[in-house]
């Protein structure tokens, strides 16, 4: 006797986590035991559920649109269910501004995120159990390159990042998520938010060169890491740029940053 199955089409943007034979058309016939959900059958196959948007379910007799669905959905035999990516941008329940948390990987996107204002912990030696925990205990929205971690339970929200490279990675948060800018308002070395100090408050804590050179200064409230527009500065400030250009061509109807002062 042939083993009941069901058939899954995933849409494009999800296609790279499924296993290399079904990369090309998208699509899998899964035995199906008539118990599981639509979301555990997803997850099977290596697509966190994080990454999922709409699901759409059709009968063998059915034409048309088909029936939307939600992951708690039981199917039946010999349907098949249209796996759609993630909307852009995407609401996020809870805390708004959205607050981050980035895996042991992801260091120079954290340092850009919060280039550009955004709450972003890190920290380079954290288990996947403690990374899990922290993201559930402040609701912080966990941002990976390990898909494992986003199939995990126990993690209350995550997203997979796109991109080889942080300034990639960058723009793919951005146009996921949609936050508010508010850049140069926090410290890229330990994310703690800056403040406004006077040159001569910290004036022998600079190098000559600096002392000569610059006149305004912005210190963070945790850390105490001073910063100033350096040499440096044309690099972050292009990066600031590009973020801006990312929101700026958001379709309509998508939020819009608020844009954060710059301090003088």
């Amino acid at each position: 006797m042939t083993p009941a199955q069901i058939r899954l089409r995933f849409a494009g943007g999800l296609r790279f986590f499924l296993a290399a034979r079904h990369r090309r058309s998208g699509a899998a016939y899964v035995p199906y035991d008539g118990t599981s959900t639509l979301g555990h059958v997803v997850q099977s196959l290596g697509v966190p559920l994080t990454e999922v948007g709409p699901l759409t379910v059709h009968g063998p007799r059915e034409e048309g649109a088909g029936r939307q669905v939600d992951p708690a959905y039981r199917p039946q035999e010999a349907e098949t269910a249209d796996v759609g990516v993630a909307p852009r941008p995407q609401s996020v329940e809870g805390p708004w501004p959205p607050r981050f948390l980035l895996d042991v990987h992801l260091g120079a996107l954290a340092r850009r995120l919060r280039l550009v204002g955004l709450d972003a912990a890190y920290g380079n030696d954290a288990s996947d159990d403690r990374l899990v925990a922290h993201a559930d205990d402040e609701r912080r929205l966990l941002l990976t390159q390990d898909r494992g971690l986003l199939l995990r339970r126990a993690l209350w929200l995550g997203a997979y990042v796109r991109g080889a490279r942080p300034d990639a990675q960058l723009l793919d948060v951005l146009d996921r998520f949609a936050p508010p800018l508010t850049p140069w308002t926090r410290c890229m070395a330990c994310n703690g938010t800056l403040e406004a100090v006077e040159k001569a408050e910290v004036e022998p804590l600079l190098p000559p060169g600096t002392r000569r050179t610059y006149d305004t200064f912005m210190r963070c409230r945790s850390c105490a890491r001073l910063y100033w527009r350096g040499a440096h500065s044309g690099r972050l400030e292009s990066l600031v740029e590009r973020a801006y250009e990312a929101a700026a061509s958001r379709p309509p109807g998508a939020p819009d940053p608020s844009h954060g002062t710059e301090p003088a």
